[in-house]
């Protein structure tokens, strides 16, 4: 083996050492930041430095270095805000007052009252139990030979559960505190105690099935909506199942959902895998957009292949793998990171600057299109000038590989750069998962899945779960099928009730 042999298998060899060691480093960094590191995918661009300054380490100018020209600015106008007022806010006017007039120890005879001072507090009943006590007075009226008796008494309303001892506000109650607030029964149980009220686990769990089965047509309707609605972004989060066989252990199974920007409907599908044929089975008669991650269930395989469905992926998801890659390659991702941040800055101000659908349009054509192009030609340059595995080269090749359906965003005003509407109605799922741990069965999971979807979709309209809940649950027994659709959060109107 000559001399130039044996340097360029060194310097091959270094190489791959180098780029094991930069793996290793990455791999490090990313175990020190899951146990003792921030979360957050902020990214901030390293500012360029002032040439007049000085090095603080050798008290020298540093280097002037060139600059490269910014190709677009984008320029954000924030609207006027008025000052934030100063001092103790005033309390809501709806909140009941409670008057407690202090009058002077001192005798007042010959005093003239001049005015008066108000101070008020904040305090806080706690709810209580109350007993709803029905009675029907029963008459009655002998016949005229006396043969007879004829008896009349008017009929109970119907109730949410039949015969069941649970009223509509105590059930409503229940759901929130475990789905909303993220209270397991247990805990619940606990409460009522003090309260003098012994609930068994048992008891309460029939009071959910029974409710569930009862919202069983709101929640097939809430899907129909959301199939209907011509774009759908998707995403699945875990869930831990009791699995029946051995004491205390689970299955994985998993909390589907499926979100429709245009009415903001959420509906959650649990399965008890991550297969694709819980999608597929869902979206047999959707058409239109659908918006996902990277996940292989959604690729042209399966769903995505089908002629009336047009694949997005979710930026966010392609920006995570380059805000990784700055540990071991921090110019390259730095700079596909501040190119996305002006993608992120031309829906940031047409978001601040409502805009028509045919502006959204054209300003994402002419703004958001030329950057995305550029993207494209320098992810295929570093993809064939980095051909050693690294962070860097596993981001560029998830990004490439999907970017056609990473800009299809631009094609629709309707649609949404990234997939953060949906993975922010995991939250609370991850939420409630930490507090009661696991879905006792599959049939739990179901359950579950049903309130998440009618709950998620009243915070999305702003709604308060527990009025809209109670309400609900009082109507729905004499709901009639082609009433349903006016139950859903978007168009619920409670009722007025005259005294």
């Amino acid at each position: 083996m000559d001399k130039d042999q044996q340097i360029a298998q060194l310097t091959k060899l270094n190489q791959q050492q180098s780029a094991q060691m930069a793996q290793l480093r990455f791999e490090l960094d990313e175990l020190k930041r899951l146990l003792f590191g921030r979360k957050s995918e902020r990214f901030i661009a390293d500012a360029p430095m002032d040439p007049a300054q000085l090095d603080l380490a050798g008290m020298m100018p540093p280097i002037a270095t060139a600059v490269p020209a910014v190709e677009q600015e984008v320029v954000i106008k924030k609207k006027a805000t008025t000052p934030p007022p100063t001092g103790r806010l005033p309390l809501p006017d709806h909140l009941e007052r409670v008057i407690i007039y202090l009058e002077p120890v001192q005798d007042t005879t010959g005093y003239r009252k001049v005015n008066e001072e108000c101070t008020e507090q904040l305090d806080y009943v706690p709810g209580k139990l109350l007993v709803r006590r029905y009675i029907r007075p029963k008459y009655a009226k002998d016949s005229a030979d006396g043969t007879s008796t004829d008896f009349i008494i008017a009929p109970l309303p119907d109730f949410t559960i039949e015969k069941g001892m649970a009223a509509p506000g105590l059930l409503a109650q229940i759901i929130v505190d475990k789905h909303v607030d993220h209270l397991p029964i247990y805990r619940q149980i606990k409460r009522y105690q003090r309260h003098g009220v012994k609930l068994a686990a048992s008891t309460i769990c029939g009071w959910l099935e029974a409710t569930a089965t009862l919202l069983a047509p709101l929640n097939e309707e809430l899907k129909k909506q959301v199939v209907a609605s011509g774009y759908i972004q998707a995403d699945e989060t875990p869930l831990p199942v009791l699995n029946g066989e051995t004491k205390g252990a689970t299955q994985t199974g998993y909390l589907w959902a499926y979100h429709s920007p245009p009415g903001q409907l959420i509906y959650y599908d649990y399965q008890p895998g991550r297969s694709k044929k819980g999608p597929l089975g869902l979206l047999s008669g959707f058409s239109g957009y659908l918006q996902t991650d990277g996940y292989g269930v959604y690729d042209h395989a399966s769903i995505g292949g089908r002629s009336d469905i047009t694949q997005l992926y979710c930026m966010a998801h392609a920006r995570r793998y380059f805000e990784k890659a700055l540990v071991t390659d921090k110019e390259p991702a730095q700079y596909f990171l501040t190119e996305l941040q002006k993608l992120y800055a031309v829906e940031r101000r047409m978001r601040e600057q409502p805009c028509s659908a045919a502006q959204v349009l054209e300003i994402r054509q002419q703004e958001a299109v030329p950057i995305l192009t550029a993207l494209k030609t320098w992810l295929t340059e570093q993809y064939t000038t980095h051909p050693v595995k690294s962070p860097l080269t596993a981001a560029v090749g998830y990004a490439l590989q999907r970017w056609d359906k990473l800009s299809n965003y631009t094609s629709d005003s309707k649609l949404q750069i990234d997939n953060n509407l949906v993975e922010n109605a995991m939250r609370p799922v991850a939420l409630g998962r930490k507090n009661y741990l696991f879905a006792g069965s599959n049939e739990g999971g179901k359950r579950l899945a049903l309130f998440y979807s009618l709950l998620e979709t009243c915070k999305k309209h702003e709604l308060n779960p527990l009025d809209y809940l109670r309400d609900i649950l009082e109507r729905m027994p004499s709901t009639k099928t082609s009433e349903l659709r006016s139950l859903l959060p978007d168009q619920w109107k409670p009722r007025t009730i005259s005294n």
